[in-house]
Order: structure tokens, then sequence, then C-alpha cells
């Protein structure tokens, strides 16, 4: 999962070597956690949110699979 959300963040950011991704395992849930540069942040959150919720969804389909929840926090 770790390497979808990184997948997806190179793609759209203009400086892809400031593309951070932490994956931390909890009990049943897996907390991702985006760091991009801050000229880019508008670019992965998307107008009102929607890029942003969209990897979010991939994510819930992925880690449901898994059986697992999942979490994806943009700083």
């Amino acid at each position: 999962m770790k390497e979808l959300v990184e997948f997806i963040a190179k793609s759209l950011v203009d400086d892809p070597t400031q593309v951070r991704v932490t994956e931390t395992e909890g009990n049943r849930e897996i907390r991702i956690e985006l760091r991009v540069a801050e000229g880019d942040q508008g670019r992965v959150i998307g107008r009102n949110g929607r890029i942003a919720n969209s990897m979010r969804s991939l994510l819930r389909v992925v880690a449901s699979r898994k059986g697992v929840r999942s979490s994806l926090d943009i700083v």
C-alpha cells in the first residue's frame, strides 16, 4: 500500500524527490503518512480534496482485501 501512495504522489508533484511515505502498522490498522514539498501539497490534495479522497478510497479497497483498516494523512 505504501508503494501505491508513493507512485500516485510522485506522478502528481513537480518534485518527486521530496515525496516521503511512511507506513505504520497497528492492531488491524495501517496508517500511511505522505509528506511532499510545501508547494506540491495543493497538487496532492486537489480541489476540494478530491485527489486525496480518491487515494483514500483506493487504500480502503486494498486494505479491505487484506482484512485491515487504513488511513492516509497528508502532511
